[in-house]
């Protein structure tokens, strides 16, 4: 006979002390990503605020006119979505557990439980997905109407970059008030990130800005066709890899500690 787990029962005791902050050297790396993600945007703000008409030229100029800082800028978004779309063994759990080679079975694993578990995700995809598009469109209508420009967009877009980390290590609206997973390395629309990044160069027409938009629109389409032909790798009920018990990663614990500092006992 199958093991029923409920779908929504809570994930299994960490073997960390949330209270007691554990620096795993995956934490340490994206705490050093973030860094790395506040400077570039405090450099497109400064160019913004005082090189505002280089900066919007350089979003137009052909590379064969020499490299500037957007494309430096390209080259690394570019770089970091194609690592996503071939990801190495050193990548976070929450974006590895799509593959095979890291599916560790349940044993006995309800199917029932899963398809629930896919049900009640799938809806809650959607909310973010209506959300997030009507609270973009509002940018799109402004800009449209001429009240921003390219520039604002440009730094929307940046702004978001940085918020991808803000989400992972210490607050995500998404995950608390619509997902309700536990931590990143459970949620259902971990790769979506991306496209929420890029979704305000969908409104500006040239290769850097649609080159970005749909590079990350093939990320969205990759990681939700491998969630529809095997889910159960993106079930902790199913893939004994998304346990806590099991993850090397850490990255929720300072948000962990956060949660429970408001009161929050959803982690204790």
């Amino acid at each position: 006979s199958k093991r029923t787990v409920p779908f929504d029962t809570p994930i299994d005791t960490p073997m960390v002390e949330v209270r007691c902050m554990f620096l795993t050297p995956k934490l340490k790396w994206y705490i050093a990503k973030l860094v790395f993600r506040v400077g570039i945007v405090a450099a497109v703000l400064a160019l913004y605020l005082l090189r505002r008409h280089w900066l919007l030229s350089m979003m137009h100029q052909n590379i064969r006119y020499g490299v500037t800082p957007i494309h430096v800028l390209w080259l690394i978004f570019m770089g970091i979505m194609l690592m996503h779309l071939f990801p190495g063994k050193l990548r976070s759990m929450a974006l590895l557990k799509m593959k095979q080679d890291t599916y560790i079975p349940v044993e006995g694993y309800s199917e029932l439980e899963l398809l629930r578990f896919v049900q009640d995700q799938n809806q809650k995809a959607w909310k973010v997905l209506l959300v997030w598009l009507f609270f973009n469109a509002i940018w799109g209508v402004l800009y449209l109407f001429g009240v921003i420009g390219e520039l604002e967009l440009l730094l929307l877009s940046t702004f978001y970059f940085l918020c991808d980390y803000i989400c992972i290590l210490f607050f995500c609206p998404f995950q608390t008030v619509i997902m309700k997973n536990k931590c990143c390395v459970n949620c259902r629309i971990y790769d979506w990130g991306h496209f929420m990044m890029f979704t305000p160069m969908l409104f500006i027409r040239n290769f850097f800005s649609w080159s970005l938009f749909f590079t990350s629109l093939v990320v969205l389409i990759r990681w939700e066709i491998v969630y529809a032909k095997h889910a159960e790798r993106f079930w902790f009920g199913s893939n004994r890899i998304l346990q806590c018990a099991r993850c090397q990663d850490g990255t929720c614990h300072i948000k962990q500690k956060l949660a429970i500092g408001k009161g929050d006992t959803q982690y204790e």
